[in-house]
């Protein structure tokens, strides 16, 4: 007579036993609920905290498969929990009565009221509202964008704020982010961006890099050709001309203590004018944000660098 199994199991249990899979360290019989997998014999637990990766939704209508909303983000500061009361027309697309639309504008009033908890959550809002504003205006992806937030919040934390405006640090968490992840922005184009001063957006850097220990590198040149190459307009092989000069003079030390847009200008400028591309002094610096004089002492470094 052949032997059945009883287990002892709470109503919430889905028990079965796996008898393909036999347990890797016995060869026993293995048993499988809603929780673990579990060896009889010797008690290995061979799984545990099984994952359903089918779809979260339960709509009968299978042409209507809705989720429960968007992901947490840190672009918002309450993490994108929020929820937004509509104005005209309801979930299912359906115009809203006089009556409703009033109720609901009341409740919206409400709701605006009682967003913020505290004078700490408003200024979050603020900041990283401004923070997305000066990114979208970048056009910097949603990666950057979402460090240059967290940036913001961890500047916060460690109550760096106090004595600074909210713009400043907003646009520093850009310009941190930016350099972070190696990007060829110019403090001048953050600063064109914001709504506040050069001055106070570079102090702002200064005390997150200091305070934070930012995990930055130093800015090479050859990091600015493909930009200023694009603004220039020039073709493909003063590109590589540039690039190759720009290299040069980092792996000799050359370009140590300088600014790199200034630099990387100066190599396109030298680049065409050996490639028979004749660019201004003047239009090269224009884009590279420095001054002519700057673009000539690099022209003379790089002429006793080639020989």
């Amino acid at each position: 007579m052949a032997t059945r199994h009883i287990y002892e199991t709470g109503f919430d249990e889905d028990v079965s036993n796996d008898g393909t899979t036999p347990c890797p360290e016995c060869k026993g019989e293995v048993r499988t609920n809603s929780v673990e997998t579990v060896c009889e014999d010797c008690g290995l637990v061979i799984d545990e905290q099984r994952i359903d990766h089918g779809p979260e939704w339960r709509a009968h209508d299978q042409d209507q498969r809705k989720r429960t909303g968007a992901p947490l983000t840190a672009a918002r500061h309450d993490r994108g929990l929020s929820t937004e009361i509509g104005r005209w027309k309801d979930a299912n697309g359906n115009e809203l009565s006089g009556r409703k639309r009033q109720r609901l504008s009341r409740m919206r009033r409400e709701q605006t009221r009682g967003r913020f908890q505290s004078k700490a959550e408003r200024n979050l809002a603020h900041g990283l509202g401004e923070v997305r504003r000066i990114a979208s205006v970048l056009e910097l992806s949603g990666s950057v964008r979402d460090q240059a937030c967290q940036l913001f919040r961890s500047a916060q934390t460690e109550d760096l704020l106090r004595g600074r405006s909210i713009e400043a640090i907003a646009a520093a968490s850009i310009y941190g982010a930016c350099r972070c992840n190696g990007h060829s922005r110019l403090l001048d184009d953050v600063v064109d961006a914001a709504r506040v001063e050069q001055s106070r957006v570079a102090n702002a850097y200064k005390t997150l890099n200091t305070e934070l220990g930012l995990p930055t590198q130093p800015v090479r040149p050859s990091e600015f050709i493909p930009r200023l190459a694009s603004e220039l307009d020039v073709p493909a092989y003063i590109r590589q001309r540039a690039r190759r000069l720009a290299e040069q003079s980092e792996s000799s030390g050359a370009a140590s203590g300088v600014k790199p847009s200034g630099f990387a200008a100066a190599c396109l400028y030298k680049a065409g004018r050996e490639e028979g591309r004749w660019l201004t002094q003047a239009e090269v610096a224009e884009v590279a944000s420095v001054t002519a004089t700057t673009i000539r002492s690099h022209r003379d470094t790089l002429k006793e660098l080639t020989g």
